[in-house]
């Protein structure tokens, strides 16, 4: 088997995403043969190498599983929460490997979640700039006016970590349910943090609910709390989406 970089194994082998098996080298935690590596250029080889990562063996790739869920609001999309609540992993009963949530949907929302031990193809979907489209079902307090649309349509400035304004990606939006308090479909094609929340904001609504439907071309087909696994052609067609 040829040599492969070490955050690619790492990741294969389902320990961590990408990104985070970076940071586990360059914080002297992964060692091969015996030796400490830090650099993230470094390869070796799974099947003849004696990878270790904090101390254990790597055991090789794992079987990769992919998943999606309908994630129920009240739990959040990570692996433990200081705040001790409930989170995603607590509804996933025999999976049979260590699954990681792709990106976040924040404790107040719902939808589809895709979850996965296939680190690099995580780190993929995740990047900001990968153009997979993606829905949701938004229900606002109030009607948004015919600029404020506009300007959601066109991309506008928000607030990002670190007291940058980013400009967003034109987003789809349409009207589906006529109200005092109305639903809107609207489609991204970015991931960042709250961003749904933070561009109704910026044209004066507040977001009351926020679903997720739609993941490039996966629709939203279980019920709340529930999973099941991706088919072959599922996978195929959501790798071809990241390209």
């Amino acid at each position: 088997m040829p040599a492969e970089r070490l955050q690619k194994i790492i990741a294969a082998a389902g320990i961590a995403s990408r990104r985070k098996a970076e940071q586990l080298i360059t914080g002297g935690l992964v060692s091969v043969n015996g030796k400490v590596v830090t650099e993230l250029g470094s390869k070796a080889d799974a099947e003849h190498d004696h990878i270790r990562v904090n101390g254990k063996l790597l055991r090789g790739a794992e079987r990769h599983v992919y998943l999606v869920m309908n994630k129920p609001k009240g739990y959040v999309t990570t692996l433990s929460d200081p705040e001790r609540r409930p989170t995603v992993m607590d509804l996933l009963q025999g999976v049979g490997a260590r699954v990681y949530p792709v990106g976040r949907l924040d404790y107040a929302s719902e939808g589809l979640l895709l979850l996965t031990n296939d680190g690099e193809f995580a780190n993929r979907l995740m990047k900001a700039a990968s153009h997979v489209p993606k829905t949701y079902m938004v229900k606002l307090a109030g009607t948004p006016s015919v600029e404020g649309l506009s300007r959601l349509r066109s991309g506008l400035f928000i607030a990002v970590p670190g007291g940058r304004r980013v400009k967003t990606a034109p987003a789809k939006v349409r009207l589906i349910r006529e109200a005092n308090n109305p639903w809107y479909e609207v489609t991204l094609i970015e991931g960042r943090n709250r961003q749904i929340r933070k561009m109704f904001e910026e044209i004066g609504h507040h977001v009351e609910k926020i679903k997720r439907v739609r993941y490039g071309p996966l629709e939203l087909d279980v019920h709340p709390g529930e999973f099941r696994r991706l088919t072959p052609q599922e996978v195929t067609r959501l790798k071809a989406a990241t390209k």
